[in-house]
């Protein structure tokens, strides 16, 4: 049997095994194991603990835990409410700012936390109830949110960045700065949709505005730069953290570790609520959710190392370079096959899994590693709004189970729209991914 069809066969039998339902890291686990018993030296065996340890002993995976305790703390404090209202009196004049001021209050909180589902619980919690009273429709509502928690993966700092970074060797802070002008961008790009959808609500061509709604208010200037006062020691935080990694002072890890710390002390300081009692079940929540992204960190190298034994991303890049096919072309199949994934699969594990595997095709296609990045991260913004297992769909769901899960989809999907959008910008214009990176680390 060729290399390719042992890769394909091991590919088939590992999507099988998680569609049953099994945690991803478990499925993983049993198909590298069936792999190394059936196609390697049974010897190999041997070294698995070795394999699994080594994957996972990297200083910069500490970054992941990290962050995300840094997000649980603002997730869980009243930090998003601040930003949330901050932006709602900013934003006022605009069509629909409601709904668009949660947009960038995911964006700003997506800076803190590099998670999506922590970015869209946070800001939807207070922007999805303040919305509907305002008579915004479902679907406006509840699409603002579950899009701009997706800004939570492609704003740095992002665990799925840094899985791409450690899964094909590329520098963290190049991704990270990689990550800024399209994280601004995709932001302005969901803004722009909603406004042109709040006109067509008002215009009648939608039937799900009901009548009353109120899109537009006004707030005085003294407010406006009250509420912009509350905000400063976030975005001080922010640019904290990124000093302490572009001067050169810190490792991403340390990067984090001064923002978990600086975060809990803005915490304790401005809030004044922290208990221990909060402050263990955020750790245990951090615990938990940083073991299963490590779990499936570990369990991908490993099924990466045994592809790697049987020469299948080395064949697969050659056959596929071989090719009388355009790289545009071969692109397109790429995102087509990241997105389907992202139906079904989330994208910690979808990055662990193919990021090696497609590297050495994207390098040996002439495509930057670094922009490349922010185009698989993009893929994976698409994936967390797609039905049937998109992530955010469900933890919208979750925190608004009065509206029906069939107006999250309608409202949620333009958006996948706007990212392909983005997609093709990215594409045509690769320096604007680039430029940043490039500028500082030459």
């Amino acid at each position: 049997m060729s290399s390719l069809a042992i890769g394909a066969f091991i590919g088939i039998s590992g999507l099988l095994i998680m569609l049953t339902g099994i945690p991803i890291a478990f499925a993983l686990g049993i198909i590298s194991v069936a792999s190394i018993l059936l196609f390697l030296d049974p010897v190999q065996f041997d070294m698995l603990g070795d394999f699994i340890f080594g994957s996972i002993n990297d200083f910069t995976l500490l970054a992941i835990p990290l962050f995300v305790f840094m997000g649980a703390l603002f997730a869980n404090s009243k930090a998003s409410v601040d930003l949330f209202e901050a932006a709602q009196k900013w934003t006022s004049r605009i069509p629909g700012g409601l709904a668009v001021s949660s947009v960038i209050a995911c964006a700003i909180f997506a800076a803190l936390s590099g998670s999506s589902p922590a970015t869209a619980a946070a800001i939807g919690k207070t922007g999805i109830p303040q919305m509907q009273k305002r008579g915004y429709s479902n679907a406006v509502a509840t699409g603002a949110i579950v899009a701009g928690g997706t800004l939570g993966i492609l704003i740095p700092p992002s665990v799925v960045l840094i899985l791409y970074g450690v899964a094909v060797e590329q520098s963290i802070g190049q991704l990270f700065l990689a990550g800024v002008i399209p994280g601004i961008i995709l932001t302005l790009l969901f803004c722009l949709w909603i406004v042109i959808a709040v006109r067509l609500e008002r215009k009648g061509i939608s039937v799900s505005s009901p009548e009353g709604a109120t899109y537009v208010t006004t707030y005085p200037w003294k407010e406006r730069v009250a509420s912009l006062i509350k905000v400063i020691p976030f975005l001080l935080l922010i640019l904290g953290i990124l000093y302490t990694l572009y001067a050169g002072l810190a490792t991403p890890s340390e990067a984090a570790a001064v923002g978990a710390v600086l975060s809990l002390i803005m915490i304790i300081v401005f809030y004044r609520s922290l208990t221990w009692k909060k402050l263990v079940h955020m750790l245990l929540e951090t615990t938990k959710e940083s073991t299963m992204i490590l779990l499936i960190t570990a369990f991908s190298a490993l099924i990466g190392t045994v592809l790697s034994f049987l020469s299948v991303p080395q064949d697969l890049a050659t056959f596929i370079i071989g090719l009388d096919m355009s790289k545009w072309l071969v692109l397109i199949f790429i995102n087509i096959f990241l997105l389907v994934l992202g139906f079904f699969i989330p994208p910690a594990a979808i990055i662990l899994m193919t990021a090696p595997i497609i590297y050495p095709i994207i390098v040996g296609l002439g495509f930057d590693p670094i922009w490349f990045g922010i185009i698989m991260t993009l893929n994976m913004e698409a994936g967390l709004i797609t039905p049937p297992v998109g992530l955010n769909l469900f933890v919208v769901k979750g925190i608004a189970p009065d509206i029906p899960t069939s107006d999250i989809i309608k409202g949620s999907l333009p958006f996948v729209g706007v990212i392909f959008v983005a997609i093709a910008l990215f594409t045509v214009f690769p320096e604007i991914v680039t430029w940043l990176p490039n500028l500082l680390f030459n």
